[in-house]
């Protein structure tokens, strides 16, 4: 379903409310609408580190920070991902809508940064108890190899810690399989959504991170 109207917040909101998210065709091109079947989750009390991962969060040097540079995360998770890819389903006009819902407190990003300089993060939509992950990046030019996988890892700390019971992660791919997604019949997904809407007395807050990333 193509989107006729400007994104708006109210418009997300209802939308991802009722299991949709938007994506662009290109930097350019329209937007359209998606409910895939089947659905990609991250279980939370199944999210699983890869014990590479766990040593180099041990030893990591990232500062890690929520909501401090959420148009600069959502932009640089539009950027060109190498010199022969330049596919981007974020365009200008999600970069605005985002925005407004973050100014709204419904959108956040956990970003990762070394010498001040931000080298990775992830962004995503809250609604009460159901967190719907959006894109991350990492930029290891600068330092930041892993540093999307980290701010993964310090999200669902603290989704864990604020009592999310939903983290939708929409389609599969390998780089977050690792970590491990499952993939849901929609018809399941759209219960488990209807039951984390409800839960009006989880939000984000400000205690970031609720918990540490590993034990």
């Amino acid at each position: 379903m193509m989107s006729e109207i400007p994104l708006n917040p109210e418009q997300l909101v209802h939308a991802y409310s009722h299991g949709f998210f938007p994506m662009a065709d290109s930097a350019y091109g329209p937007i359209h609408w998606y409910q895939p079947d089947p659905r990609a989750i991250i279980p939370l009390n199944q999210f699983h580190i890869p014990r590479s991962l766990r040593r180099f969060i041990r030893k990591s040097q990232f500062t890690i920070c929520t909501d401090t540079a959420f148009n600069q995360t959502i932009r640089a998770c539009a950027a060109p991902r190498s010199a022969n890819n330049s596919e981007t389903w974020i365009n200008e006009e999600i970069i605005r809508a985002y925005t407004e819902l973050h100014q709204l407190g419904f959108a956040h990003s956990v970003e990762a940064f070394l010498d001040e300089k931000l080298v990775g993060g992830i962004y995503g939509v809250s609604i009460n108890a159901a967190f719907f992950g959006e894109s991350m990046f990492s930029r290891p030019e600068l330092g930041g190899t892993n540093a999307s996988k980290v701010t993964l890892a310090y999200l669902v700390a603290h989704l864990r810690g604020r009592g999310y019971t939903l983290f939708d992660t929409q389609l599969n791919n390998p780089h977050i399989a690792q970590f491990g997604t499952t993939e849901i019949p929609n018809r399941e997904y759209l219960h488990r959504l209807a039951l984390a809407i409800r839960k009006t007395a989880v939000s984000w807050g400000s205690d970031f991170p609720a918990a540490p990333p590993i034990t």
